[in-house]
């Protein structure tokens, strides 16, 4: 019996042909898909690690004149995190995709970093502020616990178009007092705030140019439910030791608990951290509270990836330490301070840790 072969028939291969030229232009538009359609997303990645007793740009990253300094030892480690994309161009899907299988990096909606009514120049401009900010608390910080006085004033920053305040605080206000009570923190103004029942205005009372000036505000409440009288405060400090402090662009105010131990260990005898390499973030207060950041997984992979030893953690950040913390790093969380610089005292003389708190599950 004879059979055909029917597959070799040039009538009968074509369609298979088109078939697969058909199904190569589809997956080469996918591919151009992939690599060409924007994104809702930004990512988060590891940035540079800047050692505050070293330098930046061929300056040193803290200069102090006006009392006495000491030579330093080691590395203390500022930690940033790198955002790729923004408003203007954001990731293609196939760095989105590969920043979904890399641990140190992480995928975040662009409405999360960059706020809708925000221009990226002006969160640019926002982060710098909030930098700037936290060095002078920082260098308050340090300087108070090395037993200098070190008056504070909470003063106007900046009034929101079409607020309360505008048209009567003007920017560089110094705030007195609210409804006849003192003020100095900008916990006690916000706190004063948020007591409005909408029975009648607050009364804010500022100094300008030497004088008290009296304002009745009409507080109106934000998305958050919170009430606002649309103004930015912030501290303006007279220090006794002129102290500058050099970062280039880095913004933002996880710093402070970093730049703090720095400015201790410049104006204290001894090298605070002997030759161990030593990473953290953390915001300061005014009262030295050490408080939480973003991008705590990317910063604990920068740490790891300078060669940082040991790392000081926010508490508050704890949740997202525990099961992020790459091979080699230790560890330690912090809620003040006292509580890093004990913590920095100990790994600079070599001593046991066992007891230093970290994050645990419990």
């Amino acid at each position: 019996m004879a059979y055909q072969a029917d597959f070799d028939e040039p009538g009968r291969s074509r369609p298979r042909k088109s078939l697969g030229f058909g199904f190569l232009v589809l997956s080469a538009l996918a591919l151009l898909g992939v690599l060409v359609f924007p994104t809702p997303y930004v990512i988060e990645q590891p940035g540079p690690a800047y050692d505050v007793l070293g330098e930046s740009e061929g300056k040193p990253v803290i200069s102090i004149t006006g009392a006495k300094t000491f030579p330093t030892n080691g590395n203390l480690d500022l930690l940033t995190v790198q955002v790729l994309g923004n408003r203007d161009r954001t990731p293609n899907w196939l760095q989105i995709f590969s920043a979904w299988m890399d641990p140190s990096r992480s995928v975040e909606p662009i409405d999360a970093i960059f706020p809708p009514n925000q221009t990226t120049e002006e969160s640019s401009a926002e982060s710098t502020a909030m930098m700037e900010q936290s060095q002078q608390t920082a260098i308050a910080v340090a300087l108070t616990k090395l037993g200098y006085e070190v008056p504070v004033e909470l003063y106007v920053s900046e009034v929101t178009k079409a607020s309360p305040s505008s048209g009567k605080i003007i920017a560089s206000d110094f705030i007195r007092s609210v409804n006849g009570e003192k003020v100095s923190t900008i916990e006690q103004l916000r706190e004063k705030v948020n007591l409005y029942d909408g029975s009648k205005p607050l009364t804010l009372v500022v100094s300008r140019n030497s004088q008290e000036k009296s304002f009745e505000l009409t507080p109106v409440k934000d998305e958050t439910g919170a009430y606002r009288v649309g103004i930015l405060v912030g501290y303006r400090y007279e220090f006794p030791v002129n102290i500058k402090l050099q970062l280039g662009d880095v913004g933002g105010p996880s710093g402070g608990m970093i730049f703090a131990l720095g400015i201790y260990d410049e104006l204290t005898p001894g090298s605070l951290l002997g030759n161990s390499h030593v990473a953290g973030t953390g915001t300061i207060s005014e009262a030295g509270e050490v408080g939480p950041i973003g991008g705590i997984r990317q910063k604990l992979h920068g740490a790891s990836q300078a060669g940082a030893k040991y790392f000081l953690a926010p508490a508050d950040n704890c949740s997202e330490v525990i099961g992020n913390i790459p091979e080699g790093l230790e560890v330690f969380r912090v809620k003040t301070f006292d509580e890093a610089l004990t913590a920095v005292e100990k790994i600079g003389k070599g001593q046991d840790l066992s007891q230093l708190p970290t994050c645990t599950t419990n």
